[in-house]
């Protein structure tokens, strides 16, 4: 009986250092039953107080992580997700989400990390995405969203990772994204981008790496990419790049430890860019890529 009694304080005491306003425990709630809650691998225990929940962490009586990776989810992701103003992780990466992103995530200013990689999402990305102030991590890899990349973009200073690959984004490359001054991985791989790469990226002086393979990236390569100081890993393999003048500037590419391209017959490029997400040695060489961040 003394066991029992312990164990209904200690429930209660959690509770109360841990109450949070209604309208975040509401928002939970919907996206608990919009995105089948019932079958998740680790579903919520409803009944138990909000700090034991799988995946909500809370600071000052407010949520800060709600991290659900590889958890079956599936439906949408609720417009009510703006309701979390000191959220600074969602990850609801490896699932199967579908419909759109909701506009009231793009406006979540402390937002640090954004996972929604390999679910079913689609739409365009919002011009709003911006409101992400605070944004280092956005990871939309392997869904199926559409239209151009947002030439604000490159009002993200703090950007470290933008992960767009296996999509079906179409349109130039901004050439707003040299402004990324942090930034260390852009993956654009496996989209339907054209155009011109952009000489200015050879400005983002911290990027490590660099992939936009299958595309249809046409002219010249910039030979001053090749030449970035801190470049690792660069695949650019199954564009419409000028191979003769290509072949002609590889030997700039001294830094570079992985260098995938359109070689000549004799040479093998083909890519999973499946397991180049999961694998991080292969894919980041020496940045760290947390699946379970």
């Amino acid at each position: 009986m003394k066991h029992k009694l312990l164990v209904v304080i200690f429930y209660f005491s959690l509770g109360f250092a841990f109450a949070i306003p209604k309208t975040e425990k509401d928002a939970l709630l919907d996206l608990y039953h919009t995105t089948n809650g019932s079958n998740w691998t680790k579903a919520w225990q409803l009944s138990a107080p909000i700090a034991t929940w799988e995946g909500v962490m809370i600071e000052n009586n407010h949520v800060v992580a709600i991290s659900l990776f590889n958890n079956n989810l599936t439906g949408n992701i609720p417009e009510t997700i703006g309701v979390f103003k000191n959220l600074k992780i969602l990850n609801l990466a490896f699932n199967n989400l579908s419909g759109k992103i909701p506009e009231s995530l793009y406006h979540l200013e402390n937002l640090t990390t954004l996972r929604l990689g390999k679910n079913n999402i689609s739409g365009a990305i919002s011009e709003a995405i911006d409101g992400l102030k605070n944004i280092s991590f956005l990871d939309f890899f392997d869904n199926e969203l559409i239209g151009a990349i947002p030439n604000n973009i490159g009002n993200l200073k703090h950007l470290k990772v933008l992960s767009l690959s296996a999509n079906n984004l179409k349109g130039t490359l901004p050439s707003t994204i040299s402004a990324l001054k942090n930034l260390e991985r852009l993956e654009l791989a496996n989209n339907q981008l054209d155009g011109e790469i952009p000489n200015s990226i050879s400005d983002i002086k911290s990027l490590k790496s660099l992939v936009i393979a299958e595309n249809l990236f046409t002219k010249k390569f910039p030979k001053s990419i090749l030449m970035m100081p801190n470049l690792e890993l660069l695949q650019i393999q199954k564009n419409n790049f000028d191979r003769v003048y290509l072949e002609s500037i590889m030997g700039s590419a001294l830094k570079v430890t992985v260098f995938d391209h359109d070689g000549d017959k004799n040479e093998s490029f083909k890519k999973d860019f499946n397991s180049i997400y999961m694998n991080s040695e292969k894919r980041t060489v020496k940045t760290k890529f947390e699946d379970n961040e």
